[in-house]
């Protein structure tokens, strides 16, 4: 796992695993587009089988990033390096983290009961409303946990020139 630390892709001082997790997150919300798109266009069983491989798939890149971070040394190991206070970047990452776990529960809470509703037949259906709004408050969550994990990168690793 040593090439998890190797220099990132960005051209900053994080280790590969950070670029690779940022990039993720970033690209997140424009992948859940895509699964929304699916069901608009009457693909419902892309937009399941989809929904369901892109929740697996950010639960499996968090479980590797947060090895990364503690395997590295930690988040503080990481702050301390940045010109900003402390208080900031750990108050953003408390609201990161708050917000990430927030959706991540509220997103498998619509993921399950969306199973549950198909396998009753009651979606498409009458259930249908209630599975959008659903839905929109988790792609709010997830790009709002997209955005607050941009800021800490940059706050980290841009905006202050951070030394390795």
């Amino acid at each position: 796992m040593d090439y998890m630390f190797t220099p990132g892709f960005f051209g900053t001082q994080a280790p590969f695993f950070m670029d690779l997790a940022t990039l993720v997150v970033a690209l997140l919300p424009f992948a859940l587009l895509l699964g929304i798109l699916f069901a608009r266009k009457g693909l419902y069983d892309l937009h399941r089988w989809y929904q369901w491989l892109l929740f697996l798939g950010t639960v499996l890149v968090l479980g590797w990033f947060e090895y990364g971070i503690r395997a590295g040394g930690g988040f503080r190991l990481y702050a301390a390096r940045s010109s900003l206070p402390s208080w900031l970047l750990l108050g953003t990452l408390g609201l990161h983290i708050l917000i990430a776990l927030l959706t991540l529960i509220w997103w498998l809470r619509t993921l399950l009961r969306a199973q549950r509703r198909w396998r009753r037949h009651d979606l498409p259906g009458g259930f249908s409303l209630r599975h959008i709004r659903e839905g929109r408050r988790s792609a709010w969550g997830i790009f709002l946990t997209a955005l607050t994990g941009i800021w800490i990168y940059l706050a980290l690793f841009v905006l202050v020139g951070a030394p390795a």
